[in-house]
């Protein structure tokens, strides 16, 4: 353990559906588990440069242990496919210290979860949160299939069970999510919550918005995102040293920096985590992250390494 890290035991291994285990951790006999909030994730090491982001899909209440539920993805760059494939009961794993960039607001009166398929996980924890606090709220779980979905035990039992409405694309047409009947009407008191698919995504969010919900009340988090690598070359200089990299065409930041013998803590490389988050002081980054807000863009003084560029011929990086 260090002051960032958490030891933990892997207390039981599930796989409630197609693709889908879940992961129960327990603390190590020395250590106890922190309280994390609704919305928060933990960095699962896995290996040497191979550390991966998965949701608290617990109740923040209870801190007896955490649990994760984890998709194989399709497209595995090597996290997913490894706890699938090697990680089972009685393992000893190390986690990051819960962190939140999908916080609930805490003046809505009124909170609608919307889960995509895996997406579901960070809403569960959002419900439970809102159910031990007498908040109101509903939960909306869409999926392809009905054996491609996880939890469904759970979210059939009471308390969850009437505040949940289950949406599959296998399933009667008439239950599928439909934004126009599903989505109350915007007002300040409303906040909508979404996570799943990018295109899922994309879809619920527009619809919100042709709703009238207002973009500060549609909160979301990306799991994955294509990640643009067009563009020109360009330089970055470091503020601390003075010294000068180039980031020719089709090179990330990141991995000019690494070619340069100079590392940088990363983990998702396609914009999502915010891990290798780095400071702007001249130039104008060209922002191609799912992390940052329109505001946090506009700012221009924060940057992601893993997969954004410049507009200018020079960025100033504080490092």
């Amino acid at each position: 353990m260090t002051p960032e890290t958490i030891d933990v035991i892997v207390a039981r291994r599930t796989q409630p559906a197609d693709g889908i285990i879940v992961l129960d951790l327990v603390a190590d006999a020395d250590t106890t588990l922190p309280p994390f909030e609704a919305g928060a994730h933990v960095d699962l090491h896995l290996g040497p440069d191979l550390v991966r982001q998965y949701s608290l899909c617990g109740d923040p209440f209870d801190r007896s242990h955490y649990r994760l539920g984890i998709l194989l993805a399709t497209k595995s760059r090597g996290g997913s496919a490894t706890v699938h494939r090697a990680i089972h009961a009685g393992d000893r794993l190390q986690i990051g210290l819960p962190r939140n960039h999908f916080p609930l607001a805490t003046d809505a009166q009124q909170t609608v979860l919307i889960g995509g398929g895996i997406g579901i996980t960070p809403l569960l924890a959002m419900a439970y949160h809102c159910m031990r606090g007498g908040k109101l709220f509903a939960l909306h779980y869409c999926a392809r299939a009905h054996a491609k979905a996880a939890f469904l035990d759970e979210l059939a039992a009471e308390p969850l069970r009437s505040k949940t409405q289950l949406h599959f694309d296998d399933g009667d047409p008439a239950q599928r999510f439909d934004p126009r009947r599903d989505l109350p009407e915007p007002s300040p008191d409303t906040h909508l919550y979404v996570c799943g698919p990018a295109a899922f995504m994309d879809w619920v969010v527009k619809e919100a918005r042709n709703r009238g919900h207002a973009d500060l009340h549609i909160h979301r988090e990306y799991f994955e995102a294509e990640v643009d690598k067009s563009g020109d070359g360009f330089k970055v200089r470091l503020a601390n040293s003075g010294r000068i990299i180039a980031v020719p065409a089709g090179i990330s930041i990141v991995k000019a920096l690494s070619l340069a013998g100079i590392q940088v803590d990363v983990s998702c490389e396609q914009g999502v985590c915010g891990t290798c988050m780095c400071g702007v002081i001249e130039g104008v980054p060209d922002h191609r992250d799912s992390y940052f807000t329109e505001h946090e863009k506009a700012a221009n003084d924060q940057i992601l390494l893993c997969c954004s560029r410049s507009r200018t011929a020079l960025l100033v990086l504080d490092l």
